[in-house]
């Protein structure tokens, strides 16, 4: 009797960046608790954990599997003749865009949906910071400036969705079950069983307008750059909240800094900036 041959293990290549935060980074002691977890997986992997570009290139000479952030695209196919997967480890992928160099049968996937239980939980708690205008009340702290605001109950108040995929439904989840009218802006126009009233983004104008909060959850594309400026916030009501969890680039930020200034925004709670971080001499560190 003959034993079966051993399957060889497939070669995956994890790309860390030294400069990228901790929670994004795969240490050593966070793949063997991965490993722990699926020991079924573990006997079937022959893992390189690298960082930045250290054994980039002599991992890819095997390499069938990569989870990255991002990676060096030029000469990929030659460089990594095995690859047929990339992970990355994030909800999009608009950095590694234009795809004009991934090869032909070659698969790029990412965490969509990853962060839908922490976006519900940012979503409430932002919605009610710009309802009781806490932005305000903490500048007014730092300046010692005593200036009451009555605020009223943010139940059957309008908040509009721009994005409405996976965080974006969400996100109107979150809105609805607070008592808010939500309506959304979906580039297919498909309804949502959280969204009132879906839009296409041909009609933004109508879905922001007189709306006292905006939720943003667009990817950033040659389309949605800069999408969101001064002719948006003036469709909004006076004093209205703006949320942005897309990108930083989905925002006009010269227009966003003046509409903060002059009292057309209330207040803005921004998940993601352009640059990200702030330059210590941005004026949105103090608006």
């Amino acid at each position: 009797m003959t034993s079966r041959p051993i399957k060889e293990k497939v070669a995956v290549h994890i790309k860390n960046n030294r400069a990228g935060e901790l929670v994004f980074r795969t240490t050593a002691d966070r793949l063997a608790r991965a490993r722990q977890r699926h020991p079924e997986v573990s006997s079937r992997i022959d893992v390189c954990l690298d960082w930045d570009l250290d054994n980039f290139d002599r991992s890819m000479e095997r390499a069938e599997v990569m989870m990255t952030w991002d990676l060096p695209t030029d000469g990929l196919q030659q460089r990594a003749p095995r690859l047929k997967w990339i992970h990355v480890i994030g909800a999009g992928v608009e950095h590694l865009a234009p795809f004009d160099w991934l090869p032909p049968g070659m698969t790029v996937t990412r965490n969509s949906g990853i962060h839908l239980e922490k976006t519900r939980e940012y979503v409430g708690m932002g919605l009610q910071m710009l309802n009781y205008h806490v932005p305000k009340f903490t500048s007014d702290q730092r300046r010692r400036d005593w200036k009451p605001v009555y605020s009223t109950p943010i139940k059957g108040k309008t908040v509009t969705v721009v994005g409405v995929g996976k965080m974006g439904e969400a996100s109107a989840q979150v809105a609805k079950s607070m008592g808010l009218r939500v309506r959304g802006v979906r580039r297919t126009g498909r309804p949502s069983r959280y969204v009132h009233a879906m839009y296409t983004p041909e009609d933004l104008d109508a879905a922001l307008d007189n709306a006292d909060f905006v939720i943003l959850n667009m990817p950033l594309t040659p389309e949605t750059e800069n999408l969101i400026g001064e002719k948006q916030f003036a469709a909004l009501r006076p004093g209205a909240g703006l949320i942005n969890l897309a990108r930083g680039g989905v925002l006009d930020h010269v227009a966003l800094v003046s509409a903060l200034d002059r009292g057309i925004l209330g207040g803005a709670i921004l998940d993601v900036t352009t640059p990200e971080p702030l330059p210590p001499d941005s004026k949105l560190w103090h608006t």
